[in-house]
Protein backbone atom coordinates (compact mmCIF):
# COMPACT_ATOMS: atom_id res chain seq x y z
CA UNK A 1 0.00 0.00 0.00
CA UNK A 2 1.29 3.64 -0.45
CA UNK A 3 2.13 5.74 2.37
CA UNK A 4 -0.16 8.72 2.61
CA UNK A 5 0.50 11.88 4.35
CA UNK A 6 -1.91 12.99 7.25
CA UNK A 7 -2.22 16.56 8.48
CA UNK A 8 -4.54 17.33 11.77
CA UNK A 9 -7.53 18.01 9.69
CA UNK A 10 -7.10 14.76 7.53
CA UNK A 11 -6.21 12.58 10.67
CA UNK A 12 -9.71 11.50 11.52
CA UNK A 13 -9.93 10.46 8.19
CA UNK A 14 -6.90 8.66 7.26
CA UNK A 15 -6.22 7.20 10.20
CA UNK A 16 -9.43 6.61 12.40
CA UNK A 17 -11.48 4.90 10.30
CA UNK A 18 -11.67 0.57 10.18
CA UNK A 19 -9.01 -1.49 9.46
CA UNK A 20 -5.02 -1.36 10.30
CA UNK A 21 -2.75 2.02 10.33
CA UNK A 22 0.74 2.44 11.07
CA UNK A 23 1.30 6.12 11.98
CA UNK A 24 4.60 7.94 11.79
CA UNK A 25 4.95 11.30 13.63
CA UNK A 26 8.59 12.51 12.26
CA UNK A 27 9.98 15.92 11.46
CA UNK A 28 11.79 16.67 8.34
CA UNK A 29 15.36 17.57 10.47
CA UNK A 30 15.27 14.26 12.35
CA UNK A 31 18.19 11.73 11.62
CA UNK A 32 16.81 9.11 13.45
CA UNK A 33 13.11 9.52 10.82
CA UNK A 34 15.16 9.65 8.11
CA UNK A 35 16.95 6.57 8.58
CA UNK A 36 13.06 4.88 9.29
CA UNK A 37 11.73 6.46 6.16
CA UNK A 38 13.03 3.73 3.59
CA UNK A 39 12.27 1.04 6.02
CA UNK A 40 8.64 2.34 6.00
CA UNK A 41 9.05 3.00 2.03
CA UNK A 42 10.03 -1.22 1.58
CA UNK A 43 7.41 -2.57 4.54
CA UNK A 44 4.33 -0.34 2.48
CA UNK A 45 5.15 -2.61 -0.47
CA UNK A 46 5.30 -5.85 2.05
CA UNK A 47 2.28 -5.66 4.61
CA UNK A 48 -1.52 -4.69 3.54
CA UNK A 49 -1.87 -2.36 6.35
CA UNK A 50 -2.17 1.19 5.57
CA UNK A 51 1.27 3.93 6.28
CA UNK A 52 0.63 7.49 7.42
CA UNK A 53 3.28 9.97 7.88
CA UNK A 54 2.51 12.97 10.09
CA UNK A 55 4.70 15.94 10.42
CA UNK A 56 4.70 16.94 14.18
CA UNK A 57 6.20 20.58 13.49
CA UNK A 58 3.16 21.46 10.77
CA UNK A 59 0.50 19.08 12.77
CA UNK A 60 1.41 19.39 16.45
CA UNK A 61 -2.57 18.77 17.74
CA UNK A 62 -2.34 15.03 16.35
CA UNK A 63 1.04 14.52 18.00
CA UNK A 64 0.37 15.90 21.33
CA UNK A 65 -3.84 13.80 21.19
CA UNK A 66 -1.80 10.77 21.29
CA UNK A 67 1.15 11.93 23.74
CA UNK A 68 4.13 11.81 21.18
CA UNK A 69 7.43 13.15 23.21
CA UNK A 70 10.29 12.09 21.21
CA UNK A 71 10.41 11.23 17.83
CA UNK A 72 10.45 8.97 15.50
CA UNK A 73 7.47 7.85 17.32
CA UNK A 74 5.35 4.77 15.50
CA UNK A 75 1.30 4.32 16.69
CA UNK A 76 -0.59 1.64 15.21
CA UNK A 77 -3.96 1.90 14.77
CA UNK A 78 -6.61 -0.63 14.36
CA UNK A 79 -10.65 0.44 13.74
CA UNK A 80 -10.02 3.81 15.12
CA UNK A 81 -8.02 2.89 18.64
CA UNK A 82 -4.09 2.99 19.19
CA UNK A 83 -3.27 -0.38 20.20
CA UNK A 84 0.57 -0.06 19.68
CA UNK A 85 3.40 2.57 19.69
CA UNK A 86 7.38 2.19 19.25
CA UNK A 87 9.79 4.68 20.22
CA UNK A 88 13.30 5.03 17.59
CA UNK A 89 13.90 3.66 15.13
CA UNK A 90 13.47 -0.16 14.43
CA UNK A 91 13.62 -3.12 11.97
CA UNK A 92 11.60 -3.92 9.32
CA UNK A 93 10.80 -7.23 10.54
CA UNK A 94 10.33 -5.79 13.99
CA UNK A 95 7.68 -3.63 12.40
CA UNK A 96 6.00 -6.15 10.93
CA UNK A 97 6.07 -8.23 14.36
CA UNK A 98 4.20 -5.29 15.29
CA UNK A 99 1.79 -5.22 12.72
CA UNK A 100 0.72 -8.62 12.66
CA UNK A 101 -0.13 -9.04 16.22
CA UNK A 102 -2.97 -7.08 15.47
CA UNK A 103 -4.19 -8.44 12.77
Amino acid sequence: MAIVNVSDSTFGTEVEGQGTVLVDFWAPWCGPCKMIAPILEELSGEVDTKIAKVNVDENPESASRFGVMSIPTLILFKDGQPVDKVVGVNSKDALKNLIGKHQ
